[in-house]
């Protein structure tokens, strides 16, 4: 069987899944239903996906089968990746990297009444400085 495609051949718009059938007992259930995000992904992409999860997403490992390169190489191709799905390589990292020195000085802060709930919590998600 093959996969899905996910752009109209015509104006290379994104396509909706309308139909879905059962082989198995010949059920049809007609409706519109999102493709998931892995249905951006390219056969490459998705060859590479299986290879990483494969090794147990260590780019060490990945290296030695040669066919995927370099360390710098195999970021690039995972950064390609998380892209595709929609998101941005290390942004949900932000909250995680607040240091304990800052937190504490934006708990002091909201304490002291100087920045509001509100403030406190875009500080602390990285988002004001």
């Amino acid at each position: 069987m093959h996969p899905a495609p996910t752009r109209c051949p015509v104006c290379q718009s994104e396509l909706t899944v309308t139909k879905l059938h059962c082989d198995s007992c010949d059920t049809s259930i007609e409706g519109h239903f999102a493709p998931g995000q892995f249905a951006n992904l390219s056969p490459e992409q998705m060859e590479f996906i299986f290879a990483f999860v494969r090794n147990e997403g260590k780019i060490n490992r990945l290296e030695q089968e040669e066919r995927w390169g370099s360390y710098p190489t195999i970021r690039n191709r995972l950064h390609e990746v998380i892209r595709a799905m929609g998101y941005e390589p290390g942004k949900e990292d932000v909250t995680e990297e607040v240091s304990a020195e800052k937190r504490s000085s934006v708990i002091a802060d909201l304490e002291a009444g100087k920045i509001n709930y509100e403030q406190a919590m875009r500080l602390l998600q990285g988002e004001e400085e």
